[in-house]
């Protein structure tokens, strides 16, 4: 019986030794940060953008419509080779091009002029409509194809963004064939996305560091 015992205070005496030379596993490395960007797909290619944090009422705009596909089957329905390509107006999505530049939700965004986001080569701006206060659209948008800039736009529309990678997409599209309106002959869609990228991923893809 006292032999038993001893077994057995033994056999628990081996498993508390054993369970103090496990290791404790060592912790997950944290998770690194990542940052929404705007991915634009065209049959031509695609385009990702960064939204200035500098205009948060046009980012979390874009970042919401973007979000929710209101972009999606819409196209680029007026371009102009160094100058602009326009887009974001959901009537494109009809057969009407009359009305093409009219449409938007019904609400529009409170200018948002930073004095450094100027109109260069692939900034993203804001479309409106001729306003003393000259807020913006509420989903209308340009891009900058003019390789020099187009400073004449500097600070009479707002500047939330701008190419990260695309730059000649862009400049393509703005070359196609038109009408007498600036609309492509051939309707250009585009699939908008929220995309999120690591900072090391923004510094491989891009070389760009926020």
């Amino acid at each position: 019986m006292k032999r038993n015992v001893l077994l057995i205070l033994l056999g628990f005496l081996s498993i508390l030794s054993c369970k103090k030379e496990e290791k404790t596993p060592p912790p997950a490395p944290p998770q690194e940060t990542t940052e929404e960007i705007i991915e634009i797909k065209t049959s031509y290619g695609d385009m990702y953008i960064w939204l200035y944090k500098e205009t948060p009422l046009h980012r979390k705009n874009f970042l919401a419509l973007a979000d929710t596909n209101y972009f999606d089957g819409t196209t680029f329905h007026r371009i102009i080779k160094n100058f602009v390509i326009q887009g974001g107006d959901p009537n494109t999505k009809d057969s009407i091009p009359g009305n093409d530049g009219d449409g938007g939700p019904d609400y529009t965004i409170p200018a948002e002029f930073v004095d450094s986001l100027k109109h260069d080569y692939g900034a993203l701006g804001a479309a409106r409509t001729d306003n003393p206060e000259k807020a913006s659209s509420g989903s209308q948008f340009y891009i900058v194809t003019n390789k020099n800039g187009q400073h004449s736009l500097d600070k009479n529309y707002t500047v939330f963004g701008k190419l990260l990678a695309g730059h000649d997409i862009a400049y393509a599209i703005s070359t196609k064939a038109k009408d007498a309106n600036d609309r492509p002959i051939t309707d250009i869609v585009m699939d908008v996305n929220v995309v999120r990228k690591t900072l090391t991923q923004l510094k491989s893809e891009f070389n760009f560091v926020p």
